[in-house]
């Protein structure tokens, strides 16, 4: 509003400016024409004042409008993640240039989630009651929709590791359900957009998220980065390997005209809460075993925390005749936990029959490249406070610290945290460093694995699921078009 009134200070003074006001002495001037100068003013900076105006509202107007037909132009994707720990809805909004997707996950019209507990595989005694989590997962996604599009929006349920451990009966009697509720959802389904994905299938959308969010994808395959996952149920390990690898192992996609030939495995049951169940049913099966003056030690339990019968650890409700209290006893120590972990992460190891197998009896290559460590990996660092720059070598100092500590002590220092979440991190700890260092053999000071739960410049998430939106968009538009499209970054 400055630049149109110094305007009308610059005119009135280049009026005055001419007029010469001759006076005798003894006479007064005259200040008529002068009076004629204040309404002239006046009528100025009205008349700028109401331009100022109409180019306010022109702009607001013009950026509405672009914001509205800029919705009107996005298209629509949902994808329903259903995990081990809770099953997470996500809605996507992309658009078409010249042909091509392009996607934005930062801005409010690109992208929206929410998760739900517990994951559809505990719904495995009680398969309807699948059905509450997935409705209230399906008006969330209509709420992001416009409700003219949700006919031409495709929804998807892809479910994970957890539904993965159950037995194939069992998974399509959940997926039933959740399918009867997406039937009726208002969006684009069919029956076969609901099903158990492989673990190789996550780490591969996982592996597309990460490199998109890099701006590595369609780019040379060799500088590309690898992701190392870290779940509840299962670990991934997905990258561009320049070894041999075997066909059971070696996944091949397209982007552009780059083909990439990538490593992806799922180790089930070593997720992190996997893992960790195992060494409670493995320790709580030696104690109830034990004589009357046997004491089995448990070292991923810091000293001082107490069991009863009816407790609840990561999942394992004790039986009756458990002598925990008796038999079992916390002792937290993050060496022999952490050989506690190694020994798990190498069971079956004798069965190898590949040329390297670093984790129990399957072929792992040589990691090369950068690594991103996601998930659990990303959580454990972070409750500690560690940097980036070394964090693999601090996490030894966190976990012997934790482990050590009294569980009294433990839950003053963190009085916010439910006793089963505390607990978690000496285990945590020391799975994380016996995983990464003692079976994979990154070095404690290897500074091209970083732990990480976005990328880029933007930040997007590193979610398997905005990967599997990427390539299944990518893959409808292709067939569409007869091209081969490339994806544009935005």
């Amino acid at each position: 509003m400055q630049r149109p009134h110094a305007r009308s200070r610059l005119k009135i003074k280049s009026d005055m400016d001419p007029l010469r006001l001759h006076t005798q002495p003894g006479q007064r001037p005259s200040l008529a024409k002068s009076k004629c100068k204040p309404k002239k003013s006046i009528i100025l900076i009205t008349v700028g004042s109401a331009a100022i105006a109409l180019i306010i509202f022109f702009v607001c107007y013009t950026f509405l409008l672009s914001g509205r037909n800029r919705r009107v132009s996005l298209r629509y994707s949902v994808v329903i993640d259903g995990g081990s720990s809770g099953t997470r809805v996500h809605v996507f909004g992309y658009r078409i240039d010249s042909g091509n997707p392009v996607f934005d996950f930062i801005g409010d019209d690109g992208y929206a989630s929410l998760k739900l507990s517990p994951g559809l595989s505990s719904y495995a005694g009680d398969p309807e009651g699948a059905s509450v989590s997935v409705a209230e997962l399906v008006e969330f996604a209509k709420g992001r929709v416009p409700k003219g599009k949700l006919k031409e929006c495709e929804i998807r349920l892809m479910a994970t590791a957890g539904m993965r451990l159950l037995d194939v009966s069992v998974q399509e009697r959940i997926l039933e359900v959740a399918r009867r509720v997406l039937r009726s959802s208002g969006f684009k389904f069919r029956d076969e957009l609901a099903s158990v994905i492989s673990g190789s299938d996550e780490g591969i959308y996982a592996w597309v998220v990460a490199n998109h969010a890099l701006g590595s994808l369609g780019g040379d395959p060799l500088q590309t980065t690898g992701i190392v996952e870290l779940g509840g149920a299962s670990t991934q390990v997905t990258f561009v390997s320049s070894e041999h690898v075997p066909s059971e192992f070696l996944r091949t996609i397209t982007y552009g005209n780059v083909s990439y030939r990538i490593y992806s495995h799922s180790f089930l049951n070593l997720g992190q809460d996997a893992a960790h169940e195992k060494l409670w049913e493995s320790l709580n099966s030696l104690a109830a075993n034990s004589t009357e003056k046997g004491i089995v030690t448990d070292p991923c339990t810091p000293k001082g925390y107490i069991l009863d019968k009816n407790s609840t650890v990561e999942g394992i409700v004790l039986p009756e005749e458990s002598k925990f209290t008796d038999s079992l006893q916390a002792a937290g120590n993050f060496s022999k936990c952490r050989s506690a972990a190694f020994n798990i992460l190498q069971e079956g190891k004798e069965k190898c029959h590949y040329k390297h197998c670093s984790i129990g009896s399957t072929f792992t290559p040589n990691l090369r490249g950068s690594f991103l460590a996601t998930e659990n990996f990303f959580h454990t660092s972070k409750f500690f406070g560690l940097r980036e720059k070394d964090w693999l070598s601090a996490m030894i100092s966190a976990g012997e610290s934790f482990c050590g500590d009294d569980w009294s002590k433990l839950k003053v220092k963190h009085p916010t945290f439910k006793d089963e979440s505390l607990l978690r991190y000496c285990f945590s700890s020391a799975y994380i460093v016996s995983m990464l260092h003692d079976s994979l053999g990154v070095a404690l000071d290897d500074q091209r694995v970083e732990f990480a739960s976005e990328a880029g410049e933007k930040g997007i998430p590193l979610d398997w699921a905005l990967g599997a939106f990427i390539l299944n968009t990518a893959t409808a538009i292709s067939d569409n078009s007869g091209k081969s499209r490339k994806i544009l970054l935005e």
